[in-house]
């Protein structure tokens, strides 16, 4: 019978980088593109259609309009540039904005820019703004999408019950290959709005697949601890505080990085940014489309962050 010899060698140690947390300390460090922790002091960054529309006359905003083609030529504002999610930083990275005030991103309700907006920021991008609730703002032609979207269908099933956050954890696994904070970020923003796998349509669900099953999903209700108790929330919702809770030393890590986790809010629209910026992070995020508007319509009207005829302007387009 014959003998086989294995020859061992010490296996030299081997240091192997955390990327997601390498990415989270750079992005809330002075040292980050926006010299600051934006999800935890600015998020979202919203400006008005009547801003814009001001701006605009003085040559102040460059427009960045991420609705299709099609959409775009059937009416859009002047002078917006008509630009894929996926193009949006490269388009910018090479436009002349050494004259303007602001960067205005348009989609049709609000939520997808508040995605790409949020990513904007991330880069460095610090006048970059979404349009509050997109082209429905703009004129009554485009005002479809929200008028059609906002309802009363789950008022009866918010509760008031109180659920704990889960246990502290570690965060997602990230496998860029690349080691600095900088070098990571751009990897990841550059997936998030190429990847066919990616982009919005990833980082978006109904409020129909929540509500219909909400046990699928850790829920977070992104509003202050006062509206979690009153208009009250979805089933399972655990409250996370806007601008504080979801950092690194705060409760990040008590997110689960094997489920996927839906944010909401009042609109959608801070849904979408705070989405973007836990998906870059890694983890398996949706923003619940048209938020509190979609499900509890009528109880927001106290609360406010609701889209209205107020809200429509009646502004010319092209």
């Amino acid at each position: 019978m014959g003998l086989a010899f294995v020859s061992c060698e010490k296996d030299e140690d081997v240091n192997v980088t955390n990327e997601a947390e390498v990415l989270v300390e750079y992005l809330e460090s002075a040292n980050s593109p926006l010299q600051k922790d934006y999800v935890n002091s600015d998020l979202p960054s919203i400006m008005l259609a009547q801003d814009v529309r001001t701006l605009n006359a003085t040559g102040d905003v460059y427009i960045v309009d991420i609705r299709s083609a099609a959409d775009f030529e059937s009416g859009h504002i002047a002078n917006a540039h008509n630009v894929a999610l996926g193009d949006i930083l490269t388009h910018l990275d090479n436009a002349d904005l050494s004259d303007i005030d602001k960067i205005a991103v348009v989609c049709y309700t609000g939520q997808t820019a508040g995605y790409a907006t949020s990513l904007l920021r991330l880069m460095g991008y610090d006048n970059a703004f979404s349009m509050k609730w997109g082209m429905c703002s703009w004129n009554e032609e485009f005002a479809g999408k929200w008028k059609s979207n906002m309802g009363n269908a789950y008022a009866t099933q918010f509760t008031t019950d109180v659920n704990t956050k889960g246990a502290e954890g570690e965060l997602p696994v990230l496998s860029t290959g690349l080691e600095t904070g900088q070098e990571i970020l751009e990897a990841r923003v550059n997936t998030l709005l190429t990847s066919p796998d990616e982009g919005f349509g990833a980082a978006k669900i109904t409020n129909q697949a929540v509500l219909s099953n909400p046990d699928n999903y850790y829920i977070i209700n992104y509003w202050p601890q006062a509206h979690y108790e009153d208009p009250g929330h979805i089933p399972g919702a655990i409250q996370y505080t806007p601008k504080q809770s979801l950092a690194l030393n705060a409760d990040l890590t008590t997110l689960p990085t094997d489920k996927t986790i839906v944010v909401y809010c009042y609109t959608g629209q801070t849904s979408a940014f705070l989405s973007a910026y836990l998906r870059l992070l890694g983890y398996d995020a949706k923003s619940l489309l048209f938020g509190a508007n979609g499900m509890i319509y009528d109880n927001m009207a106290e609360i406010g962050h609701r889209f209205s005829d107020g809200a429509v302007m009646g502004y010319e387009y092209e």
